[in-house]
């Protein structure tokens, strides 16, 4: 579980309220217009911003005074953070150390990892050799191994086309339901969130909306501000 209640960031002249309960394995897509917030809301809840009022709850623990590394959490960003000199199974293995000292378990995870992402074949490649899907399966994998029960997820398929950006969101899904992982996963396409996300929260206008039901959020063309966001848009065309 995610939970932020009366919790407000504020930064120069942007301020965030945000109210947001994300139940324990659930998929929340966060939709919202350009500069809404969505991306900060996220990095409040990793960690890598303040809030000026509030408690970040993860995982049942008040995390608000933690460092992004002691959070039970893992990010995946949209340059799904590869390094160019490590070949595949390393930059996996760097989500069990750091350090690369590994035992045989660990050595057993990274393997299942990659090939969970159907990276087997691909392990001694390095991220330069491989496509940019081939690279975001990385990220997965590597999110995989840290085996944290919270993942947040900012934009992370954005670079990728239509149809390989549908295959890896059904894949991020299994692996969802699967080990019962809480989602929180920024997105601008709206598509996106109607294919797999439980719930949507809303940013806009300066604030965090507490998240509705998929199904809710797409037939509320009565609220204004959701209809200008979804514009003419429906259901993908």
């Amino acid at each position: 579980m995610i939970r932020i209640e009366h919790g407000l960031y504020v930064y120069g002249g942007f301020r965030l309220a945000i109210d947001l309960t994300v139940p324990r394995g659930s998929l929340t897509a966060v939709l919202g217009p350009s500069g809404a917030g969505k991306s900060t809301l996220l990095a409040i809840i990793a960690g890598f911003e303040p809030l000026r009022q509030g408690r970040v709850q993860v995982a049942g623990e008040d995390v608000t005074e933690l460092p992004p590394a002691q959070r039970p959490l893992t990010m995946v960003f949209q340059d799904n953070n590869t390094f160019a000199h490590l070949d595949a199974w390393t930059n996996v293995a760097l989500g069990v150390s750091p350090a690369l000292k590994l035992d045989d378990e660990q050595r057993r995870r990274v393997d299942e990892a990659l090939a969970q992402v159907g990276l087997s074949a691909l392990a001694g490649r390095k991220p330069g050799e491989m496509s940019g899907g081939e690279r975001q399966r990385i990220a997965l994998a590597r999110m995989l191994v840290r085996n944290r029960p919270v993942v947040l997820l900012d934009e992370p398929f954005a670079a990728l086309g239509p149809g390989l950006r549908a295959e890896l969101l059904a894949e991020l899904q299994g692996m969802q339901k699967e080990r019962g992982l809480t989602i929180l996963m920024v997105t601008h396409q709206p598509e996106d969130a109607r294919a797999v996300a439980d719930q949507v929260c809303f940013v806009d206008g300066g604030a965090a909306r507490p998240p509705m039901a998929t199904a809710d959020f797409f037939a509320a063309r009565a609220d204004a501000a959701i209809a200008a966001y979804l514009g003419g848009w429906r259901d993908g065309r």
